[in-house]
C-alpha cells in the first residue's frame, strides 16, 4: 500500500471505500448516472436512461443500478453517462443516443469493453 502524504489523500481513500462498501452492501456492482440537466434532457437523455434500463433488462443484468443526476458539465456532448463499476476507473460517455445506451450495456456492461468511440472522460476528475 502507498505511503498516505496528506489529509486530503486520505479523506479521497475513505470516499472512495465508503463508496465501494455501500455498493457492495446494495448488491449491487456498480452503477450508471444519466446526466439529467436541461441540457441533457434537450438533448434527449430521457430517451437514452429509458433504453439504459430496457438494455439492462434485455440483457439480464440486475447488479447494475441506473440513477439520475444533474449537469456533468458535458453540454456539448449530451446526453451523457458515467458507468461506475467496482474497483474500475469510472468513465464518462458522450453523445449516447438510445443506440448507443444498448451498445455501452452490451460490451461495457455485460462484455467487460470500454466503448472506446463514446468514451469523453476517465476517472473522476
Amino acid at each position: 500500500m502507498p505511503k498516505i502524504k496528506s489529509l486530503e489523500e486520505l479523506m479521497k481513500i475513505k470516499e472512495e471505500t465508503l463508496k465501494n462498501v455501500k455498493m457492495r452492501e446494495s448488491g449491487k456492482r456498480g452503477k450508471i448516472i444519466v446526466a439529467m440537466g436541461t441540457c441533457g434532457i434537450a438533448a434527449g437523455a430521457k430517451e437514452t436512461l429509458n433504453a439504459i434500463v430496457e438494455a439492462l433488462n434485455e440483457f439480464g443484468v440486475e447488479d447494475i443500478k441506473v440513477v439520475q443526476s444533474g449537469c456533468m458539465g458535458l453540454c456539448e456532448v449530451e446526453p451523457t453517462i458515467k458507468v461506475e463499476i467496482e474497483g474500475e476507473i469510472p468513465v464518462t460517455y458522450g453523445h449516447v443516443t438510445p443506440e448507443n445506451a444498448k451498445r455501452i450495456v452490451k460490451q461495457h456492461i455485460v462484455a467487460g469493453d470500454l466503448v472506446g468511440d463514446l468514451i469523453v472522460k476517465q476517472g473522476e476528475e
